[in-house]
């Protein structure tokens, strides 16, 4: 039993309590720690010193085309159907028969249901199944709820796993319970990727994105992403640096490398590339490969194509 499970041996409510505030006080040490910049105004003018130094000479057809292959193609709507989910996977089936000569998306993302959809209809091996699981975007739901749904995902042939952190035990403080629960579906997702939504959006300070990121990636999270791109504001440049910081200070001290995926409103080749430019900046050339670089988006796969071969083709 990890450090982190919860023993059910039935033991009194002062125990529970001791163990929770024993739990806290680790938790909040690891964050204590961290050297991570967390002044919002200090962030903001670093990130724009990197894009004004760095965006424009990113914003290639090389780098274009490298962006096509992190992108998890998502279909997140209320009204998808196992009909709808097979016609977007096909379409990228399509795109690997008619331009053979350009890599495909890294991912097919979908809600969890649909998880046997994409395995049954993907012809393109090198495309990953993901799905949005554990009661994605809200992550309200009993925690035995949320493991049932990510097993039955992991079932039906998913590779990859995107779920939501729970805001509501971060707000309150209660890390104990929130890394129980990343750590418990981790052990559901096995070897597979997990990755971990801050939904930066609601967490509104750089120090509270630096503390959420840490919570995750102690917790097991091979990714940490951005948003849900549902309800609240989506991905920001300012998210992305305080989170790529958080990664190499991870990496430094623990020598595991954790992803990083951008998520939520990103729709043009130009938002992209800045995206791009920070990973690229903050953590360097060894991030820059789509077992640890993505972005979820829908429309974006269609303007990267277009942008790198200059024509209006969507083939997404």
């Amino acid at each position: 039993m990890s450090e982190h499970e919860h023993c059910n041996c039935g033991h009194d409510h002062d125990h529970d309590h001791q163990h929770n505030m024993m739990g806290t006080d680790k938790y909040t040490t690891v964050l204590k720690e961290s050297q991570v910049i967390t002044d919002d105004a200090a962030v903001a003018a670093a990130v724009q010193e990197i894009i004004d130094k760095h965006a424009a000479e990113n914003n290639t057809p090389q780098v274009q085309q490298f962006l096509l292959n992190c992108v998890d193609l998502t279909t997140l709507a209320t009204d998808d159907s196992e009909r709808s989910v097979a016609q977007f996977v096909q379409r990228v089936n399509d795109y690997d028969e008619r331009f053979p000569q350009y890599k495909n998306v890294a991912a097919i993302c979908v809600y969890s249901n649909f998880a046997a959809v994409v395995r049954g209809t993907l012809e393109v091996s090198d495309v990953d199944v993901a799905v949005c699981s554990a009661s994605f975007p809200s992550s309200q739901a009993h925690l035995e709820t949320k493991i049932a749904e990510t097993a039955l995902a992991v079932a039906d042939g998913a590779d990859e796993v995107d779920i939501v952190l729970n805001v509501g035990y971060f707000k309150d403080q209660a890390y104990q319970e929130l890394c129980d629960e990343i750590e418990e579906i981790k052990h559901v997702v096995g070897e597979r990727p997990l990755k971990v939504i801050l939904e930066t959006g609601l967490l509104h300070t750089a120090q509270a994105i630096r503390d959420a990121s840490i919570m995750a990636m102690y917790s097991g999270a091979d990714f940490i992403k951005t948003s849900t791109g549902k309800i609240y504001p989506g991905a920001s440049l300012e998210a992305a640096y305080v989170m790529c910081q958080c990664i190499k200070e991870y990496y430094q001290r623990h020598g595991r490398m954790v992803g990083f995926k951008a998520s939520g409103g990103i729709r043009t080749t130009e938002d992209a590339v800045k995206y791009y430019t920070i990973v690229k900046e903050v953590l360097g050339e060894q991030w820059l490969d789509n077992t640890h670089f993505r972005i979820g988006a829908s429309s974006l796969a269609n303007a990267l194509f277009q942008s790198f071969t200059g024509t209006d083709d969507k083939p997404f």
